[in-house]
């Protein structure tokens, strides 16, 4: 049975601290631990009087860490990293060749870049083995401080705390389209535009949507978003002569020559695979650009094989190079092809 860090190095009153302040509420860090709401509630409060200070602020919408709360608990996760790298190098699971890799990222990277990535990867260290959760962009954070992945892949609005930053690229939005749209021969839009036609968009709190969204209100705007969903297929399968799908530019970018039957990148509709997209992008000002990043987790060195799949994503994530706008898919293909 494996070993947990947090159970050999740290008394039950700061283990049930780390739940919570990773939790970020009490109900939560009691389901994870799998006692009592009650229990975790004595051990915080009898940690605290012990120290002689309050560690978290009460809300009614969970617990929130004061500034002692965010010392002892970034303290904490440090002890527990080197415990946990101790414990594995005890364990003989340092090993690179046998060391799992574990990768928490949000669904728009399993498409095109993850893939490029991991192919280099393996070939690289054909023994090691991946892990890839596909989660929300406001879970890949906590993952990496739990402990649950070594890297993560998101896109984000601003700046991530409490992790280590390993790549950081702008990443412009655009409005996927088909050929024939009336919009497909510009070569950038504006959000007024774009708000006059209907819209597929990621769901509400997804960064794409949230970006367009807010400039919309600042303008007054009220666009028709005729699908949403947290996923990005069905979008592409629904997207219909006068639609606009809001997607960041390295998303679109995998579909640009890899229609069936080449193959590759995301599962293009035959319906739409027959014809070219085009990615028209927005003009400078009118939408803040997302960041795409690459995290690690902060203060604690990588095992070997993670250590090597992070320099091949960053590798890949730098070099990536989305189409230029107005690309079309089928000559954007024909020329790699060539090129190949």
């Amino acid at each position: 049975m494996r070993a947990d860090p947090d159970a050999l190095m740290l008394s039950m009153p700061m283990r049930y601290f780390c739940a919570v302040a990773d939790a970020g509420s009490v109900s939560l860090a009691a389901q994870r631990l799998h006692v009592a709401a009650s229990a975790v509630s004595r051990q915080i409060t009898a940690l605290e009087d012990s120290l002689g200070v309050a560690l978290f602020q009460r809300a009614q919408r969970g617990m929130r860490l004061t500034e002692a709360g965010e010392r002892l608990a970034g303290h904490l996760r440090v002890v527990c990293s080197d415990a946990g790298q101790t414990l594995d190098a005890v364990r003989g699971l340092h090993d690179s060749a046998a060391r799992c890799v574990r990768i928490a990222c949000t669904e728009g990277f399993v498409a095109g870049l993850l893939p490029q990535a991991l192919a280099d990867f393996r070939a690289d260290q054909p023994e090691a083995r991946v892990e890839i959760s596909v989660c929300a962009p406001d879970e890949v954070l906590p993952r990496l401080h739990r402990r649950e992945a070594d890297l993560g892949l998101l896109y984000a609005a601003g700046r991530v705390k409490d992790a280590e930053v390993r790549v950081d690229r702008s990443v412009p939005t655009v409005a996927l389209m088909r050929a024939d749209h009336p919009l497909a021969t510009r070569r950038q839009l504006t959000v007024d535009e774009a708000a006059a036609w209907p819209l597929l968009m990621g769901a509400p709190g997804t960064t794409a949507r949230a970006l367009f969204d807010t400039a919309c209100a600042l303008r007054g705007l009220q666009p028709t978003v005729a699908v949403s969903s947290t996923a990005l297929a069905p979008l592409l399968a629904l997207v219909g002569p006068t639609d606009l799908l809001i997607v960041s530019q390295t998303t679109a970018a995998p579909l640009v020559g890899l229609a069936p039957p080449h193959g590759g990148g995301l599962a293009v509709p035959a319906a739409t695979a027959a014809g070219d997209w085009v990615a028209v992008p927005f003009a400078a000002g009118e939408l803040p650009a997302r960041r795409l990043m690459l995290l690690a987790p902060r203060g604690r060195a990588l095992p070997a094989s993670a250590e090597a799949c992070a320099t091949a994503l960053t590798q890949v994530l730098l070099r990536a190079q989305p189409a230029s706008a107005g690309e079309r898919t089928g000559e954007a293909g024909a020329r790699r092809r060539a090129a190949g």
